[in-house]
This record gives C-alpha cells, sequence and structure tokens, in this order.
C-alpha cells in the first residue's frame, strides 16, 4: 500500500492507481502599478452600519493589506481587510475616492447607487 499525502485542497485519496496531486499554479499575484488598477469604491451597510468598500485590485494580499492601512490612517477610523476588499468604517467614499485619485489610482470609480 502506498503512502497516502493531502493537497491543500484536503483530497487524500482517489480511487485512481495513477492519480498524483499536481501543484498548484501561479503562487503570488503581481501586483499592478496604481495607474492600472481599476479599483470601485462602494457603500455598503454591514452589520447594520455604513461601510466603504474598495474592491478590484489585483495583487498581493500583502499589498492590499498595505493600501488598506493607508486608507484607514487617513479617513482616521478603522476597518479590515477581507476576502480581496478593503472596508473602512463609515461613509467615506469621498475622502477615499480623492485619496486613491491623488495618489495614481486613476482607474478608480464609483460603484453602485
Amino acid at each position: 500500500m502506498s503512502k497516502k499525502k493531502s493537497d491543500k485542497n484536503g483530497f487524500v485519496y482517489s480511487t485512481d492507481p495513477n492519480f498524483q496531486f499536481q501543484p498548484e499554479e501561479g503562487g503570488a499575484q503581481q501586483t499592478l502599478p496604481p495607474q492600472q488598477q481599476k479599483l470601485r469604491v462602494m457603500l455598503e451597510k454591514r452589520g447594520g452600519k455604513p461601510t466603504t468598500v474598495v474592491f478590484g485590485f489585483v495583487g498581493a494580499d500583502e499589498d492590499l493589506q498595505e493600501l488598506g492601512k493607508k486608507l484607514k490612517g487617513f479617513c482616521g477610523t478603522g476597518g479590515s481587510i477581507k476576502d480581496g476588499e478593503a472596508m473602512i468604517q463609515g461613509d467615506q467614499r469621498e475622502k477615499v475616492m480623492g485619496w486613491l485619485l491623488k495618489n495614481g489610482y486613476s482607474g478608480t470609480k464609483k460603484a453602485g447607487g
């Protein structure tokens, strides 16, 4: 009997005797420069409170974390980065849009109503 190795998706066993785990493709994603980013800024209600959400970021999670940290600091409020979105507490759309455009994110637009 052969050894069973699992992969990151949790697969442990296959009925195919010739099956081999394939390494995941990609690895770290290349972060686009600010002028090539097509970010969207919208207002959502999360937990009954208004939250400004920035989505559409293409790049590494560390770079999105850094962008979110700068936005939270500029707005003087809290927030979080989760599932590829930067969430800023409150209705900060105008501040966020202004900061992004000033810092070279020229493809930024408002989304939603």
